[in-house]
């Protein structure tokens, strides 16, 4: 059996902004994720973070959005080489995506209004963001 080309060191939400007061709970919101890395190469080590904003529109038919949602989480990969293999950019998003799921239907829930229940999504669109978005350091 092979040993794993990476993994998940540690994770942590680094930003959480939650305005509540803009929207109504029965809104549509409007979702963006943005991934961006760092690969440390004399450490092995990769800087995933990722940012989820969800957004309201102001009023019907405008065409400016009020931010309601804005986490930013970032997550720590230690790779086994210095090569990053292509299938890395699709699973670290793949990983790390559930517990900022989790995490945001967990803070609007305690809020006490109905949660932000974020749908599964296919990631995979966004692996070739990431890649352009990667500074090697």
């Amino acid at each position: 059996m092979d040993t794993a080309r990476f993994s998940l060191v540690e994770y942590r939400f680094t930003k959480v902004n939650i305005d509540f007061s803009t929207t109504q709970t029965s809104s549509k919101l409007a979702l963006e994720l943005n991934p961006q890395g760092k690969f440390f190469s004399n450490e092995l080590k990769y800087e995933l973070t990722f940012n989820f904003w969800a957004r309201a529109s102001s009023e019907e038919g405008s065409d400016t959005d009020k931010q309601v949602v804005h986490v930013e989480c970032k997550a720590i990969f230690k790779l086994s080489s210095m090569d990053i293999p292509e299938y890395f950019y699709a699973n670290s998003i793949a990983i790390i995506f559930p517990y900022l799921r989790a995490f945001i239907s967990t803070v609007s829930l305690q809020a006490n209004i109905p949660p932000i229940i974020l749908p599964t999504f296919n990631l995979s669109s966004l692996k070739d963001r990431l890649k352009k978005a990667t500074t090697v350091l």
